[in-house]
């Protein structure tokens, strides 16, 4: 499985990412979560490489989620991310089984170095 990139085009902290491993050469496959949501098993995916927490995922500055307020988050915080993608805090790389929620170039780089 090749380098992805889950974003959304308007997205400032998705477009670093995008231009962090265009200036490096690295090939990525950039997914647009306002076309295409994550599938339950991609998001678990996901959680598991950052240590488990849905939380952790979600964009809670993000107005999308302030609209919303805060009880969605004690129902099954999966299922609301898969329905409602945007929900997610960006950019999400993942490479195999490892991934990288957020604006972190480090951890960018890191992720290509392991």
């Amino acid at each position: 499985m090749g380098l992805q990139v889950f974003g959304a085009k308007g997205c400032p902290a998705t477009r670093k990412a995008e231009r962090f491993f265009r200036d490096r050469g690295i090939d990525y496959q950039f997914v647009d979560l306002a076309q295409k949501a994550m599938s339950r098993g991609e998001l678990e995916s996901v959680l598991s490489a950052i240590g488990g927490e849905p939380e952790a995922l979600v964009d809670l500055k993000g107005k999308r989620a302030q609209d919303r307020g805060l009880a969605w988050l004690d129902t099954d915080l999966v299922a609301e991310l898969v329905a409602d993608p945007l929900l997610l805090r960006t950019p999400i790389v993942r490479l195999g089984r490892k991934a990288v929620v957020g604006e972190d170039a480090k951890a960018w780089a890191a992720l290509l170095k392991a």
